[in-house]
């Protein structure tokens, strides 16, 4: 891989990121990568260690956490915020990447966090991937 793909599947990834709640596919940001679709996924999991998609879940859940800690909008109303179509695909992902249901997370207290720097708690509350959890889970 070239630093020129480096640098094309950075700028992607900073769209990604930016652009979390819009629709996203594989081929939009491989556009703006400047690959096909599928040179794109390739590059992105031997750059990025995961796929497009799970990247961009991860992204849609930790915006997710923090809508639910705000505690003022319903589930449905922060799946549909965070650019997810689907309110059980979204609550089967959350629970996989948090260890907990969005509605469970939404109800418990989340003010012992508060004095903490957001800076801080983004690093600490981050979502666990699939293959860190399992990594984590071995003994």
């Amino acid at each position: 891989m070239t630093l020129e793909d480096l640098v094309r599947l950075r700028r992607a990834r900073d769209r990604m990121d930016r652009d979390y709640a819009e629709p996203l596919d594989v081929a939009a940001p491989a556009r703006s990568a400047l690959m096909s679709p599928g040179h794109f996924s390739r590059s992105f999991r031997a750059a990025y260690g995961e796929t497009p998609y799970s990247y961009l879940m991860t992204r849609r859940i930790e915006r997710a956490k923090a809508l639910l800690r705000r505690g003022d909008l319903t589930v449905t109303e922060v799946c549909f915020e965070v650019g997810c179509t689907s309110l059980g695909s979204f609550s089967s992902r959350f629970t996989e990447l948090v260890g907990e249901s969005p509605s469970s997370y939404r109800g418990r207290a989340h003010d012992a966090g508060a004095a903490v720097p957001p800076c801080v708690a983004k690093t600490h509350t981050r979502p666990v991937r699939n293959e860190e959890a399992k990594a984590i889970r071995r003994p």
